[in-house]
């Protein structure tokens, strides 16, 4: 308790919730104007082509919040493509929340990749199907990060929660502020049946389309947080746990369509599943 007190201390001054523009809280990065931000800022594009793909990332960094992002994404043939959407922090011990979406061949489904990097180590990767196509229409996805648990979502749908461990000797990302990032690349070596099908440039540009950003967010600057004040911890996300109906919604999805589990993987890890898997 006094160590999740002194957390609260050391973070700074006021709850910053975003519905903005693009234009306002996005930089484009990279991609030499495959990058597009259209409507007013209301709308992005990313694109690949076999010349480069493109990225953005956000003007703002963040100490735990509930971000949310409605993606469509690259249609038909999207074998060997890539589109990440991440939480990151700077440096060689980072921290990160990952989604990325494998693409795959006409009428395959795409594999939605999810991770947690803690002080520079990953490893912990489990991988779903999605119950509907994801390329049709635009899709929420959601990444809620507070000190207790990190929950990622699909239309409200709990597909995945990695919970605070620490008091077992496994490190949870609570220290390093994150900036958002996402990506459209070729990953053709890796991304699609292990790099067995290679992407088609014939269907290039490849791209995908993002709206609806929302951070309701602790907003990272100048070395200081803003979740001190007890109105800031009072938002519901800040202590947000599964509830019994969302519950049941994860095991649903994590029944019928996670086709990858780090935590049930004996094979890679021969000495024993990590330690947060046998406590589960």
């Amino acid at each position: 308790m006094a160590s999740m007190l002194h957390l609260f201390l050391v973070l700074g001054t006021l709850m910053v919730a975003s519905a903005g523009s693009f234009y306002q809280d996005f930089d484009i990065t990279w991609g030499d104007g495959r990058a597009k931000i259209l409507n007013n800022g209301q709308f992005l594009t990313l694109s690949l082509d076999k010349a480069s793909g493109s990225g953005f990332q956000s003007k703002n960094e963040y100490l735990f919040g509930k971000i949310d992002m409605q993606l469509k994404l690259v249609p038909g043939n999207s074998a060997g493509t890539v589109t990440a959407y991440y939480l990151k922090s700077p440096g060689s011990t980072w921290d990160e929340i990952d989604f990325e979406f494998l693409g795959n061949l006409s009428g395959d489904p795409y594999t939605l990749h999810t991770n947690v990097f803690t002080n520079g180590k990953g490893n912990r990767e489990q991988q779903f199907h999605l119950w509907f196509d994801p390329t049709a229409a635009f899709h929420t996805y959601s990444i809620l990060w507070n000190p207790q648990r990190i929950v990622f979502s699909v239309d409200g749908t709990p597909i995945r929660e990695f919970k605070n461990s620490e008091s077992i000797g496994v490190p949870f990302p609570k220290n390093q502020p994150m900036r958002i990032y996402s990506s459209l690349w070729n990953a053709d070596d890796w991304a699609t049946r292990g790099g067995l099908v290679k992407t088609d440039w014939t269907h290039a540009p490849f791209t995908a389309s993002y709206r609806n950003f929302k951070a309701d967010a602790c907003l990272w600057s100048n070395g200081k947080s803003s979740c001190a004040s007890s109105r800031s911890r009072s938002r519901a996300w800040f202590s947000q746990e599964l509830d019994s109906s969302s519950q049941n919604r994860l095991k649903w999805v994590q029944k019928n369509y996670m086709i990858y589990n780090y935590c049930t993987d004996t094979k890679r890890f021969p000495q024993g599943l990590p330690v947060e898997c046998r406590t589960a």
